[in-house]
């Protein structure tokens, strides 16, 4: 197991003494965790609030399954499409397609975004599951030497969520392509079942667009002239109000399994493993299994596997004996740390020094955190109005 204490920064970044939660396998590497008087950590008991206040039983789920369906079609009826979904290569959003299609008889239109670090087993993946299920792909090419340099900004600022960049442009493009063809609704393979618990102290809001602008004002070189951005106005009122945009999670009504869809994706679409959580980026998988490690003390396969242990997909004991293997083969971390920082254009001198350096924050640079909540607490009162009338 990545053992975060002899992280240089420990004393800045984490709690002590060192604690781990009695029911899953977080621990103090989450800087903002908190434990019950039975060790249990409050990521567990939010999922057991969760359980408490969710639809419920199978019966329930399936039917609000079939009225998200029956609205659907009808929304869709004399359209080319029911919705719209992102597609990465990844099981949550492969998964969903087979299912969307297959099992709902919807018509999705299907959006990739390639921001130029898709793993070969990625595009495989992705063209096997479009041609099986014969169905209708756009794919939005970033702009590379855009998405290049604001990548080497992120890395720069040395904060935790390096991932910002490729986030931020993968919904940005989707909302922006649903606009495009009056698609009002999007469905989204996140699921509460596998990714439940990601503590917010390890990273960012990827859809702030003042943070990301204001990183790349700072570190960059270039100017955002084609990169698409998701700002305040298109997340409060735009898209949910003037677009009437909903955004759906079918799997959340599913008794999904990680594993069972994996082995079916792979026994009958051709699908491939990429042996982590988001490693179907090349950039995703050095930035998750060896930046932010390193440089924060962050292993975020404690969040993923805690998740699985959560929901009972997975026991505490086999989460643990996984968190002990290496997140690196030492060979293959030295190769990926060459084709990273060349991809980048960093030099690896610059690359040392970033990482010995104390980490930074979101709230070190100028974000809309504060401003954020202040605006969702109005919004969220004019919403009520809003369909007050609208019904009346």
């Amino acid at each position: 197991m990545f053992d975060f204490q002899k992280n240089v920064n420990t004393s800045l970044l984490h709690k002590h003494p060192y604690q781990i939660c009695s029911n899953c396998v977080m621990d103090t590497s989450d800087p903002w965790i908190t434990f019950d008087d039975s060790g249990i950590c409050n990521h567990c008991n939010n999922y057991f609030d969760y359980l408490n206040h969710s639809i419920g039983s199978k019966e329930n789920c399936d039917r609000e399954l079939d009225k998200l369906v029956d609205y659907l079609k009808k929304a869709g009826k004399g359209k080319d499409y029911d919705c719209i979904m992102g597609l990465s290569g990844g099981v949550d959003s492969s998964y969903l397609s087979w299912y969307v299609v297959k099992k709902l008889g919807l018509r999705p239109l299907i959006v990739h975004v390639d921001a130029g670090w898709n793993s070969e087993l990625a595009v495989n993946n992705i063209q096997n599951l479009v041609e099986k299920l014969d169905i209708d792909l756009h794919t939005i090419v970033i702009d590379w030497e855009e998405m290049r340099d604001l990548q080497r900004s992120f890395f720069r600022s040395g904060i935790a969520n390096l991932d910002v960049p490729q986030d931020h442009a993968f919904v940005a493009s989707l909302y922006s392509e649903a606009a495009k063809y009056g698609i009002k609704d999007i469905l989204n393979g996140g699921n509460m079942q596998t990714e439940s618990i990601l503590p917010e102290s390890w990273g960012y809001d990827a859809n702030d667009a003042r943070s990301l602008c204001s990183i790349q004002k700072r570190f960059g070189t270039r100017k955002l002239r084609s990169y698409p951005l998701y700002t305040q106005w298109h997340g409060l009122i735009y898209y949910p109000f003037l677009k009437n945009m909903r955004t759906h999670r079918p799997l959340e009504w599913l008794d999904y399994s990680k594993d069972k869809a994996k082995s079916f994706l792979m026994s009958e679409m051709g699908w491939r493993d990429y042996g982590g959580k988001h490693y179907e980026s090349t950039f995703t998988k050095f930035f998750q299994a060896h930046y932010l490690p390193e440089k924060f003390g962050y292993d975020k396969r404690k969040a993923h596997l805690a998740s699985l242990v959560v929901s009972n997909q997975m026991t505490r004991e086999e989460a643990l004996e996984e968190l002990n293997s290496p997140l690196y083969d030492a060979n293959e971390l030295e190769q990926d740390r060459i084709y990273w920082c060349k991809k980048l254009g960093i030099e690896l001198d610059e690359f040392y020094s970033v990482m010995n350096e104390a980490p930074h924050f979101y709230s070190d640079y100028p974000n809309n955190s504060k401003r954020n909540d202040l605006l969702r607490k109005h919004v969220k009162k004019a919403a009520k109005l809003y369909r007050y009338f609208i019904k009346k």
